[in-house]
């Protein structure tokens, strides 16, 4: 970082020479050009914690009010559209005993039982706290809603809702496996706890030819009450499982108005090309938003003991984008049963998905999904972009390329909220170690 650091903490300044991924930016200046990596070189001003015009750079202007990331990358504050922040760093008290999906489930029903009011709120601003570290503005956490369980979790959720709020942004998804849509009465508490939370309505997806009116009833539960839908899909690399399409022919039998998103969708790489054509037409046709898990399916798809696994465990990314299927990218569990890493951190879901995936050669629009691909999902106009009159929520790399971005954890990264540093650090795990001493 050029310039003088300490302008970051006053109200008006300009950023110069910043590289933004092109994807990222809302009406860029018509004389910036972006580089064969697709940034673009902006001057971007901030004043009274929003973004001003951002402008094409010009070398050699060096006001006294000018800061200049020396060529750094500048990207909007992150946006994590799948998250599980009732679960996160619960591994050192519950871990996976194999590995594997099936073993992540069992320890994680072990693991309810000490679920209080005081674990979830510890846990929960904890992860909130990293996520916040690392620059994130928004995100979408899944919650247990088993009873009795929903009668803690979402309250607590509330609360730190409303502790949160001009901090990080907070949407909550009801997590409960389709199979407990049976409880007719349950269902209709728990869409009607969501609607009051201003939330989406979710499920687990094991869509069988035995289940379909399982399925129709959520969709008529969340048409009922204009609520979004998000649901984890097909997590298995059983080719045989195709909840991905039963659920994009329901969307369009029911005329959906509301916002769908199907997370994990794993199955889809294990089908048939054919299989596969067709159910990325239903898809495209539903209006189906995918989010992409690369860190939780890597580590738990195709696991199996003493043995290299064969596949990467992630759905079709290029394939699914290409038919114009919007497609976000999310940090998933954090240090959980289901996956015993991870940070909140933005940067690092991309970084992971660039190389698990090929998200490269060019890496092109990619980074619009952990940031403005996602926020339109939630329905952030604001976030995830840099466009005049939105706040000045932005993360600034010493990285000047991609290469250089994506081989370091970019622990120097400097955020910004309102236009202002937050100069904050990741909290210290030793913080939750009360919380394990009778786990």
């Amino acid at each position: 970082m050029t310039g003088s650091v300490e302008a970051l903490d006053t109200a008006d300044f300009v950023l110069v020479d910043a590289g933004v991924p092109l994807c990222l930016v809302d009406d860029p200046p018509a004389d910036a050009v972006p580089d064969a990596e697709g940034l673009l070189r902006l001057d971007i001003p901030i004043a009274d914690g929003r973004i001003g015009a951002p402008a094409a750079h010009r070398h050699g202007d060096r006001a006294a009010d000018r800061v200049g990331p020396g060529g750094g990358m500048v990207w909007p504050g992150f946006v994590d559209l799948h998250t599980h922040l009732d679960k996160a760093f619960t591994w050192p008290r519950r871990a996976n005993p194999d590995g594997t999906l099936e073993g992540a489930l069992s320890a994680a029903a072990l693991d309810r039982a000490f679920w209080t009011v005081d674990d979830l709120r510890a846990r929960m601003e904890f992860a909130l706290r990293c996520a916040w570290a690392h620059g994130t503005v928004a995100m979408r956490t899944h919650l247990d809603s088993r009873a009795p369980q929903h009668l803690v979790t979402w309250p607590v959720f509330r609360e730190l809702r409303e502790e949160w709020r001009g901090r990080i942004a907070l949407q909550a998804v009801s997590l409960l496996p389709l199979e407990e849509f049976v409880d007719a009465a349950h269902a209709t508490e728990i869409a009607d706890l969501v609607d009051d939370c201003n939330g989406v309505l979710g499920a687990v997806t094991r869509v069988g030819a035995g289940n379909d009116d399982l399925l129709e009833r959520v969709f008529r539960l969340a048409g009922e009450r204009g609520l979004d839908l998000d649901f984890h899909v097909d997590e298995t690399d059983d080719p045989e499982a195709r909840a991905f399409d039963r659920i994009a022919r329901t969307a369009i039998a029911h005329r959906f108005e509301g916002r769908i998103a199907v997370g994990h969708c794993c199955s889809l790489a294990r089908r048939p090309a054919a299989e596969v054509d067709r159910a990325l037409d239903l898809a495209a046709a539903a209006g189906l938003h995918v989010i992409g898990l690369p860190m939780c399916n890597l580590y738990l798809q195709d696991r199996r003991a003493g043995e290299t696994p064969r596949w990467r465990g992630v759905t079709l990314l290029h394939e699914i984008k290409e038919r114009g299927i919007p497609v976000s990218l999310a940090s998933d569990n954090v240090r959980d049963a289901f996956h015993p890493y991870g940070d909140f951190d933005g940067l690092e879901v991309f970084a992971q998905a660039v190389k698990i995936a090929h998200l490269d050669r060019p890496v092109g629009d990619w980074p619009a999904a952990v940031a403005r691909t996602p926020a339109d999902v939630m329905g952030f106009a604001d976030a995830g972009r840099v466009r005049e009159g939105a706040p000045a929520d932005l993360v600034l790399f010493q990285a000047r390329s991609y290469s250089e971005l994506l081989s370091r954890p970019q622990h120097n990264r400097r955020v910004l909220r309102a236009g202002r540093a937050i100069h904050a650090e990741p909290p210290n795990y030793r913080e939750l170690d009360r919380l394990f001493e009778t786990g």
